[in-house]
């Protein structure tokens, strides 16, 4: 049995990239003092849209000691997702991190993994897997725990790989060795501002998702307002604007999780294909993809509204 928090820490983190993270941090469960007021301007500000759901746990979003009984520790996991093929460049465009299978069932199943390697090892653990889906600021504590830099586009992201990847957390009633946060290296670059189809990135560091184009193509359940018409450069699920632009993504490299590999199908349509796609193509081709969060009727509007 391992018996002291060095080596706790060291054995965790060792686990993480035999699962296939890219990378691991750990931070001291606690209150998110500096993201709080942040949190706060920014739903003020309704730059939340019609993500209502992001008003809900507004404590436990600050706070994994509400959501994880007697919490000591966060683990952050990076998981790389940069595909090694692209779509056809004729066709609409599809973000990268719908490439291939539903990252959430990929994560949580690395997750769970880690976490009961932890309990087989170290002993009685208790702790939650979290990935995306549940009231925690993922970049404040990937961000918080070395990981990377919270850019002016809002992502985080890192000097050897840049943004393309997901952030999990593991959060459990265990001790570590924590790590600090790492600088900023954004400097005077403004090219996700800049780049930004729809302006939606209002000032340095605060994104109005209320604008992206993700927001209105995924999250927004009504019609796209007129006063977008033209300006989504061919995006119908998602957005890798900020990203593809931004000079760090330079280092991206290839990921190697063969449940994200991209399906074929996807990458080879046309924009016909497209405009043509049946709810019986579109139940085949994203069987297991995020594409299917849109649903049939939510891609068809968004490719209507591109046409």
């Amino acid at each position: 049995m391992i018996q002291n928090k060095s080596t706790y820490t060291e054995f965790i983190k060792s686990e993480a990239i035999r699962l296939g993270f890219l990378s691991c941090g750990i931070s001291k469960a606690g209150f998110l003092e500096e993201d709080a007021p942040r949190l706060e301007n920014w739903l003020k500000n309704n730059n939340n849209g019609q993500m209502s759901y992001m008003e809900n746990h507004f404590d436990k979003r600050l706070n994994p000691t509400l959501l994880v009984e007697d919490a000591k520790s966060v683990i952050s996991l990076l998981l790389n997702y940069y595909p090694e093929e692209h779509q056809n460049p004729e066709a609409f465009k599809i973000s990268k991190y719908a490439y291939g299978e539903d990252y959430h069932f990929v994560i949580k199943e690395k997750l769970k993994e880690l976490l009961f390697s932890i309990q087989s090892t170290i002993g009685d653990v208790s702790g939650r897997a979290f990935v995306d889906s549940a009231p925690v600021l993922d970049r404040a504590w990937a961000s918080k725990s070395g990981l990377g830099w919270i850019g002016k586009n809002s992502n985080l992201i890192t000097q050897k790989v840049g943004s393309f990847y997901f952030i999990a957390e593991l959060i459990i009633d265990l001790d570590l060795e924590y790590d600090n946060a790492t600088t900023d290296h954004c400097g005077n670059c403004t090219a996700c501002i800049d780049s930004c189809p729809t302006e939606a990135i209002v000032a340095p560091y605060v994104v109005d998702g209320s604008k992206c184009i993700s927001y209105f193509t995924i999250e927004l359940k009504e019609n796209i307002p007129i006063e977008m018409k033209g300006k989504f450069n061919d995006w119908a699920f998602g957005c890798d604007v900020c990203q593809d632009v931004c000079p760090w993504n330079k280092f991206s490299k290839k990921h190697s999780e063969p449940l994200f590999t991209a399906n074929s199908e996807l990458l080879s349509m046309s924009k016909k294909d497209w405009i043509e796609i049946t709810e019986e193509t579109f139940k085949t081709v994203f069987k297991k993809s995020p594409i299917k969060r849109a649903k049939f009727l939510g891609l068809k509007r968004n490719i209507d509204f591109l046409q």
